[in-house]
Formats: C-alpha cells, structure tokens, sequence
C-alpha cells in the first residue's frame, strides 16, 4: 500500500484557493477513539470497541444508535474517569499541530466536527487554535455519566450529516464554496463531509473511507497533507 496516494485531482494544488478545513478528531486529531477509553476505565472496552470498530467500517449504518448503545454502557462512570483519558492518553497525532498551524497561517478558518465529546473538544480545539466546534456533550449528574446527552441548539448528535451541514454551514459564513473547503477523516461517518468537501483527505483511514478520498495518507503524519499543495 502507497504511503501517500492521490486520485481525482493532479497536484499541486494551491493553498489560496481553499478558505476552510474541516476535521474528525478521534483517530484523525488524536490518538484514541475517547469513549473506547472511557470505557477503559469502566472495564468495558472490549463491548464498546467493538461497536466503535463496526461503526468505523461502515458496518453499522445508524451512527446515532451505534452511539447510544455504547453511551448506555458508561452510565454510572465517574467524570475522574475523562480527565484520566485527556490526561493521561490523549495525545496529538503526528503532524496535527504543523498542518493545522501552516493552515491558518496560509489564512484558513479550521473546524472541528466530532462525533466525540465536549470534554474533550474543547481542549483539542483550544490547542489547535480552531475557529469552530462541534460536538456531543455528555450528560452529567452528580459527578457521573448518565449514560446519555445533553440536547444542544443544533441537536443531540453529531453524526456524518451533521458533520457535513457544520461544514456547509460554517464555509457559507465565511463566504466560501464547498469546493473552497478540505475535510480530513479516517471514518465511514466522516465520507458525508468528505463527500461535499472541494478536497477530501483520508488520514491511516478504514478502506471504505481510502478508496473514495481523493487524497489517502496511509503513512507518516498529517502534515504529509501539504505535500499536495504548491510550496
């Protein structure tokens, strides 16, 4: 398998023709699939992992049902139990601060769409310097997981369609064409913003995902990404 592979398109292409970049972060951004880790803690990996894993591949087609079954395994998980996960085995991916640090200094606007949690976004995002979130927020009571999620202004789940209306959106409020974005994911339930993105970027993704992202890094860091474009 090609470490770097491009299709659809003939590089180089030029960084001032795009204006906004969308990215998934669990396994994109960072290293872990959060709530595999969570329930990690709760002794439930292996139960939640597997649905996490089906999802992935697209072998589970309802992101939001795949959701709620793992969530309802975490009811009763302390929020100690987060802050052990973002302390302890959150890191970055290789080449996540470089290609989003080159992104906005070339001037453009960064989003980050996760299927994931606000706990984590938010420090993810803080790092990253992104421009717009959006994510699930878990429920809390008396210092535990309920087991389910707090209902937002947009809605109670980020699934892939989500993921491509905050994509749409966000590049209309900047006065930016679909094809003006760049949307970076390694899941079936990031193929909707990908689908809708000017360029789509597949990052050690599921083959689903590889196949139908014009470009697919399989090796290296996502700063590879900037090997597309014109120096």
């Amino acid at each position: 398998m090609q470490d770097l592979i491009t299709q659809g398109f003939t590089p180089p292409l030029r960084l001032a023709d795009f204006k906004l970049a969308a990215f998934d972060m669990d396994s994109t951004l960072i290293n872990i699939e959060c709530i595999d880790e969570i329930a990690d803690a709760a002794g439930k990996k292996a139960e939640v992992a597997a649905i996490t894993e089906a999802a992935m591949r697209g072998e589970i087609t309802d992101f939001k049902d795949s959701l709620r079954r793992r969530l309802a395994l975490l009811k009763g998980v302390p929020v100690s139990a987060l802050e052990q996960v973002l302390r302890e085995r959150l890191q970055f991916n290789p080449g996540a601060r470089e290609l989003c640090a080159a992104l906005k200094a070339a001037g453009l606007k960064l989003v980050l769409v996760s299927g994931g949690f606000t706990f984590f976004t938010r420090y993810v995002a803080a790092e990253l310097g992104m421009d717009y979130v959006r994510s699930n927020e878990l429920q809390i009571v008396d210092g535990a997981l309920t087991g389910g999620l707090v209902m937002q202004a947009w809605g109670e789940i980020c699934d892939g369609e989500e993921k491509r209306r905050m994509l749409l959106q966000c590049a209309a409020e900047i006065g930016a064409t679909p094809a003006q974005t760049i949307a970076v994911g390694d899941g079936a339930n990031d193929l909707p913003m990908m689908g809708a993105a000017g360029l789509s970027v597949a990052f050690h993704a599921k083959p689903k995902v590889r196949e139908q992202a014009m470009v697919a890094i399989n090796e290296g860091g996502l700063d590879r990404l900037l090997s597309v474009f014109a120096a």
